[in-house]
């Protein structure tokens, strides 16, 4: 994709990482005209984020690209230990449940971040849209009308601007903004994508390595012949060239450096939790690694980050399309600041061993209840709560109609009048077998949360107005 000296469009996304392409895909589905732009010349090339929470593969359902997460994807292996080059026996690190009609994903799925990436970015150019590679921010300027970005290929001119550049982002510091946070662990750790010989270790265990020499991890990436490798180090710099790491492996596994047949991707960092002190500067937001930086323990910075996107996305749509109130965007860093704070601290609980991966890590049970959208209850459920799965009474899913763009009037056992609109931004349905529902009505957002519940319509058309939802046309 090229781009002219001077080109114009609605958002303009900066940074091709999950929350920037899932954002996109978000926007071009409902229309929106979204310009992703990425500094480097293709997607990064590391599994880094491997681990796909429940709530996040409900998102990515909805977005439309389940089918190829569940392709690409598998179910976390069960933890195996070793120590002196013999099996001390296996644990299972995480949570796991079946499926229910409320909750049909019970347990996290293992994607390579670099095939999230590739499956969201195919999406895209489904829908019409793409990135611009090669690309990196030089600057940005505000007005009253919009945002003025300056890149590496020319000038763009958006109505706002969304930084999903990661932790090192240049849009935060272009706004200003600032983040505070603290080292949550001063050792240095390794990650790297490794190819080990057949013969030499199964893909069936998440073996864990541990020995004087230190703690190394391997785990088998699903849908591909990979191995994550995370090795923490007491000190100094770790070596990530592939010499280094087949060294590395050789001298704190039973394997040899022969064993290892492929470095495919490596780096190190240093553990820390993160968060901006606000995500919105005027017309630009912070989404992902841009507003938090997670410790990769807890398995939350890619799911927290697509979710950032998914809130942002249909409040921008409604703004720029629907005629909703500007005000509508402040509740984006309403709604997302408290759950990036609480996750952060999830994530750093998990990493020093305080916590385990349990319900909390799925995100299933995270919501805005105390949020400026909440208004009402009904039911079991308060508004602000995920709008659980189940099914219709026609032999379809809730998730089914809920998937799209649009807001669904939900009505479960009873025969209260819904409003007469008929526009493409609403559909009703009513139920009598939604057992996590209680009986009542509830206004389930684009981003699969009930926004206003009741146990009739009395003061919904006021709610739908202030989301630029205007059910008085019919």
């Amino acid at each position: 994709m090229e781009l002219n000296s001077v080109k114009e469009t609605d958002v303009l996304i900066v940074g091709a990482g999950p929350s920037g392409l899932a954002l996109a895909c978000d926007l071009a589905r409902r229309g929106v005209r979204a310009l992703v732009v990425e500094q480097a010349a293709s997607l990064f090339p590391g599994s880094r984020g491997k681990g796909i929470q429940p709530r996040t593969r409900e998102v990515l359902d909805d977005l439309g690209v389940g089918g190829a997460v569940r392709e690409h994807g598998g179910a976390a292996p069960v933890g195996m230990t070793w120590k002196d080059g013999e099996r001390q026996g296996a644990y299972d690190m995480f949570r796991r449940a079946e499926p229910t009609e409320a909750e049909p994903y019970g347990e996290p799925w293992m994607m390579p971040q670099w095939r999230t990436q590739e499956i969201l970015l195919a999406r895209l150019r489904e829908l019409g849209g793409d990135v611009l590679f090669s690309a990196a921010l030089t600057g940005l300027s505000q007005d009253g009308g919009g945002v003025t970005a300056r890149l590496t290929t020319g000038e763009v001119r958006a109505a706002y601007l969304v930084g999903a550049d990661g932790g090192r982002s240049t849009v935060r510091r272009a706004l200003g903004i600032t983040m505070t946070g603290e080292t949550v662990d001063p050792s240095p750790t390794l990650v790297a994508d490794v190819r080990i010989a057949e013969a030499a270790l199964d893909r069936v265990d998440w073996h864990i390595f541990l020995g004087e020499a230190g703690l190394l991890t391997l785990c088998p990436l699903p849908g591909t012949a990979d191995f994550q490798l995370v090795a923490r180090f007491e000190d100094g710099t770790p070596d990530t060239t592939p010499e280094g790491v087949r060294a590395l492996v050789a001298a704190r596994t039973h394997l040899s450096e022969d064993d290892v047949t492929e470095v495919r991707w490596s780096s190190d960092f240093r553990p820390r939790a993160a968060l901006a002190d606000r995500f919105r500067e005027g017309r630009a937001f912070l989404v992902g690694d841009a507003a938090h930086v997670h410790s990769p323990a807890g398995g939350q910075g890619l799911n927290t980050s697509v979710q950032d996107a998914y809130n942002l996305g249909w409040k921008l749509g409604q703004v720029l399309l629907h005629g909703a109130p500007a005000a509508l965007l402040e509740t984006y860093e309403q709604e997302r600041l408290p759950v990036a704070a609480e996750m952060l601290g999830l994530s750093t609980r998990i990493h020093r061993g305080e916590q385990e991966r349990g319900t909390a890590a799925q995100q299933l049970g995270l919501g805005y209840r105390e949020g400026p959208l909440a208004s009402g209850r009904a039911g079991l459920l308060e508004a602000g709560d995920r709008a659980p799965d189940g099914p219709t009474g026609e032999g379809g899913r809730l998730f089914d109609a809920f998937r799209g763009p649009h807001f669904t009037l939900l009505a479960v056992g009873t025969d209260a009048p819904l409003p007469a609109y008929t526009g493409e931004l609403l559909r009703t349905l009513r139920t009598e077998g939604a057992e996590a529902y209680g009986k009542g009505l509830f206004l389930v957002r684009p981003d699969g949360y009930v926004g206003w519940a009741g146990e009739d319509a009395s003061g919904l058309a006021e709610y739908a107005g202030r989301l630029g939802l205007d059910l008085n046309s019919a």
